[in-house]
């Protein structure tokens, strides 16, 4: 199987993904800053939401450049990631609802979890398919960020239950590492050149 239609269905759920997010977002009822200050929490979460799922697309988008051929447990795994990235609207609807509280804070790092525990599935069945030599293969070796990333994920949950603030910290530290550009599939493309 060619990679092109798994591509653009996923550019197209996580287009519909960051509009529903938008959507769900308060308007303040007053046009004055104080109305605004009060909605600046939901939007900071709504900033985090949006960074994450477009890291999200975009080491995606890496990752499908080097890869050749994909067959159907790399189709289902790739919606069990988009399954979970889904629930990002819902739980920051749920966070500003309940004032962000620790419930739907674990909630938070759970979903994101799990998004990763989706691309690391899809990446691992990439690898299987095309081999432990593919360009994604000796891209990604190990791939340590992923798993602390993991873990920290992880970490967070459980420290929603004691403080939700930290673990949004945690969350947002997750982020601003990938946010770092990834270039190890970048670089393995290159060096095929």
């Amino acid at each position: 199987m060619k990679t092109e239609r798994v591509q653009a269905f996923t550019d197209g759920v996580i287009a519909i993904i960051i509009t529903i997010t938008v959507l769900e977002l308060p308007v303040p009822h007053r046009a004055d800053l104080a109305s605004l200050r009060g909605e600046l929490p939901i939007l900071l979460a709504y900033a985090l939401s949006f960074v994450n799922v477009g890291i999200y697309w975009n080491n995606h988008h890496h990752l499908f450049q080097a890869t050749k051929h994909i067959d159907g447990s790399v189709l289902w795994a790739n919606l069990f990631m988009l399954f979970w990235m889904s629930l990002a609207p819902w739980t920051i609807r749920w966070l500003d609802e309940s004032k962000f509280a620790a419930l739907p804070m674990a909630a938070y790092g759970l979903i994101f979890g799990m998004t990763a525990i989706g691309y690391m599935w899809t990446q691992a069945r990439i690898i299987a398919i095309n081999g432990r030599d593919s360009t994604v293969a000796r891209a990604v070796r190990g791939d340590r960020k992923g798993k602390i990333s993991l873990a920290a994920y992880v970490a967070g949950i459980v420290l929603a239950f004691f403080a939700p603030w930290l673990a949004a910290a945690l969350y947002i530290g997750i982020s601003l590492v990938w946010l770092i550009p990834d270039r190890r599939i970048e670089d393995e493309l290159k060096r095929e050149r």
